[in-house]
């Protein structure tokens, strides 16, 4: 029996009321709450314009149309990452170009997104590992040097900043989640950010099957698609959102609280938060020393009653890539050890210290079984 769960949604009363206000109206498709929605978010990124999606796949699928690309496209994405980040390439009709990541941020850097790109390359997709923001500054500049565009895979990270600037406030297009285990959740969704009018228009056209309302009709102008997300699941962001700096502030204060237990326990390395960076611990993952083996660790502290899962994958390890692409572990030596060695433990709002406690200590007996 899980006693800890790696996460647990924090919703509420405040959640349910605003979902009884929208249902009183009876308007649940995308309305006036998805409207609010947006506008918070928009507010709280500091940008111009937000579009709330089904999910954060389609956002970046979405995103990747609205730029333009397709087939015979090619788009660098980290080889270490969840695999929609790929997938929404393929689904695009691009090429998934892999490229490897830094092993303290486990995020892509300038350096090698520089070294993936190609004559083809249209665009580059960054991911914020476990809410933790990538050099987007630094891969900004490439881009912008090499003319490719930008869609930064901010799952994880509403509310993480790096050097003033908050995570989807980047150009071109930010990406957000909303899954039960994200930083805030609707159930499922996603979110599109923007300080860009054009791709803003195009972006609005398309998440509604590419029809503009002329009057009293609507005018289809493209091929578009149905990514729109409900007044009812809008409801429950609106509450999210007025929760999310005390959601963020938990967060931080959990993640210090077990960095400190684990600091010194031999064989884990807790995340190293750089100077001017301020993760969300969307997750909280730590890498483990070689000698240990993971999935063992990982089945010890179920047995245990504290759930433990691994940090996300290697692309270049998973059977449709390594088919599609033809790669394997010796190409991305740091995103293999990643996929590897990373675990994630529990850290949710509602955890207690005592929670807490148990997270380290039974990572640590785990260790010293498994050894």
């Amino acid at each position: 029996m899980i006693d800890v769960p790696v996460t647990r949604p924090s919703v509420g009363a405040e959640e349910l009321a605003e979902i009884e206000r929208v249902m009183a109206t009876g308007h649940l498709t995308q309305g006036p709450a998805v409207a609010e929605f947006e506008a918070m978010v928009a507010r709280y990124v500091g940008v111009e314009h937000a579009f709330a999606t089904t999910s954060a796949t389609t956002a970046i699928h979405l995103s990747l149309v609205a730029l333009g690309i397709g087939p015979g496209d090619e788009v660098v994405v980290p080889a270490y990452t969840f695999p929609a980040t790929a997938n929404a390439v393929v689904q695009a009709g691009a090429r998934p170009v892999l490229a490897d990541v830094d092993l303290v941020t486990f995020a892509l850097t300038p350096e090698t997104v520089a070294s993936a790109v190609t004559s083809r390359t249209k665009a580059v997709i960054p991911v914020d590992p476990f809410g933790y923001p990538a050099d987007m500054a630094g891969i900004v500049a490439i881009a912008r040097q090499e003319g490719l565009g930008v869609i930064e895979d901010a799952a994880c990270a509403i509310g993480a900043v790096r050097a003033g600037t908050k995570c989807g406030g980047h150009p071109d297009l930010g990406c957000f989640s909303f899954h039960p285990r994200k930083v805030i959740t609707t159930g499922e969704g996603g979110m599109i950010t923007t300080n860009d009018d054009a791709l803003a228009e195009r972006v609005s056209l398309l998440r509604n099957h590419g029809g503009r309302r002329v009057a009293d009709r609507q005018r289809f102008e493209a091929a578009g698609f149905n990514y729109r997300l409900s007044d009812v699941q809008g409801a429950m962001g609106i509450a999210q959102v007025r929760k999310l700096p005390h959601l963020l502030r938990r967060r931080r204060g959990l993640a210090a609280m077990l960095s400190e237990l684990l600091v010194d326990l031999p064989g884990v390395r807790p995340p190293i938060v750089e100077e001017d960076v301020d993760p969300t611990f969307q997750s909280y993952v730590v890498l483990l020393d070689r000698a240990h083996d993971r999935d063992s660790v990982i089945r010890v502290m179920r047995d245990r009653g504290v759930q433990a899962l691994i940090g996300t994958y290697g692309l270049h390890l998973e059977p449709y890539f390594e088919h599609l692409l033809g790669v394997g572990e010796d190409d991305f030596p740091a995103a293999t050890i990643a996929a590897r060695h990373t675990l994630t433990l529990p850290l949710f709002p509602d955890m207690s210290e005592r929670d807490v406690g148990r997270v380290a200590t039974t990572l640590s007996g785990a260790l010293e079984d498994t050894a």
